[in-house]
C-alpha cells in the first residue's frame, strides 16, 4: 500500500496534520495537497476538533510546492499553469479561511509558497534550526500568494521576495513577524500542540468569530483582492519568456539549478 500523503491523528482537541512526503522535502504537489484537501475536510467537519496544527515529517516543514505544469516541451501551457498556481493560492487560503484556528510547526526548511502556507496559519511556531525564505526570483518564478507585505510590512517582503534569501533564520523570522515563537528542534511539536490546546479550551464561538474579525479587517483593507492580482502577475510571470528566462531554463534542463544560478550571478556579478 502507498504510504498517506498526510499523517492525521487527534491529540485530545487539537487535529495533527503532518506532510508525509520526506524523501522529496515534503515538496508540494497535487496528490499531497489532494490529501490536504481531504484531511482538513476531516478536521474541520470533527466537532471534536477545536484546532488544526499542520507539520512536517523527516527533514523539514516543506521546500515548497512541486509543480508539474505540463511542461514537456519546455513550452508552458498557460490555462495548465494557471489550473496549477490557482489550486496551490486555494490550499494556502484554506488555512487562512479555516473556521477553526491553524498553526504552523515548521523545522528544517519553510520555503517558497511552504512559507506562504504557514504564513496563512493563524500562529506560526518554529524549530530554532528552521531556515526560511522565499528564492522565486532565483528561478524566474513568482510569488502564489503575497501575504508577507500584509503581515510582515513592505521593508521586510521586498528583502525576502526580491533578494530570495533562502537562508533566514528562525530568530530573524521571529523579528520580521512571520513567527510567534522560536523552540528547541526537539520541543517543536509539543510547544505547537500546547498552544493549539491553549486556543481549544476558549470558547469556541468566540475564538471563531475573532479570528473571523481579524481577517475580515485585512479584508476590508483590500488584502484579498491585492492577492488575487497578485496571483495574476504569477500568471503572466510563469507563462512569459524572456531571452534571460530562456537561457536560464535551457541550463537548467543541461546542467542543473545550480549552474543556472551560478550562470545567473556571473552575468551581474
Amino acid at each position: 500500500m502507498p504510504k498517506p500523503l498526510v499523517l492525521s491523528e487527534r491529540r485530545g482537541a487539537v487535529a495533527l496534520l503532518t506532510l508525509n512526503r520526506p524523501d522529496k522535502l515534503n515538496a508540494i504537489n497535487v496528490p499531497l495537497i489532494e490529501a490536504l484537501d481531504a484531511a482538513l475536510d476531516a478536521a474541520l467537519a470533527d466537532d471534536a476538533v477545536r484546532a488544526i496544527v499542520v507539520a512536517g515529517a523527516g527533514r523539514a516543514f516543506s521546500a515548497g510546492f512541486d509543480l508539474d505544469m505540463g511542461m514537456g516541451d519546455g513550452t508552458p501551457d498557460p490555462a495548465q499553469v494557471r489550473r496549477a498556481l490557482e489550486n496551490d493560492f486555494r490550499i494556502i487560503l484554506r488555512f487562512w479561511d479555516a473556521p477553526k484556528p491553524t498553526i504552523a510547526a515548521v523545522h528544517g526548511y519553510c520555503l517558497g509558497s511552504a512559507l506562504e502556507l504557514a504564513l496563512a496559519c493563524d500562529l506560526t511556531v518554529a524549530s530554532e534550526d528552521c531556515r526560511f525564505g522565499e528564492p522565486e526570483v532565483k528561478f524566474g518564478s513568482g510569488i502564489v500568494a503575497l501575504l508577507l507585505p500584509w503581515l510582515a510590512g513592505p521593508k521586510a517582503a521586498k528583502y525576502l521576495l526580491l533578494t530570495g534569501d533562502d537562508r533566514v533564520s528562525a530568530a530573524e523570522a521571529q523579528a520580521m513577524g512571520l513567527v510567534n515563537r522560536v523552540v528547541p528542534a526537539a520541543a517543536l511539536l509539543d510547544e505547537a500542540i500546547a498552544l493549539a490546546a491553549r486556543i481549544a479550551a476558549n470558547d469556541a464561538q468566540a475564538v471563531r468569530l475573532t479570528k473571523l474579525a481579524i481577517n475580515r479587517s485585512l479584508d476590508i483593507g483590500g488584502m484579498r483582492q491585492a492577492l488575487l492580482a497578485a496571483l495574476e502577475t504569477d500568471v503572466f510571470i510563469e507563462t512569459h519568456e524572456t531571452a534571460e528566462s530562456r537561457e536560464f531554463n535551457e541550463i537548467v534542463k543541461r546542467d542543473g539549478a545550480k549552474a543556472a544560478i551560478a550562470w545567473r550571478a556571473g552575468r551581474t556579478g
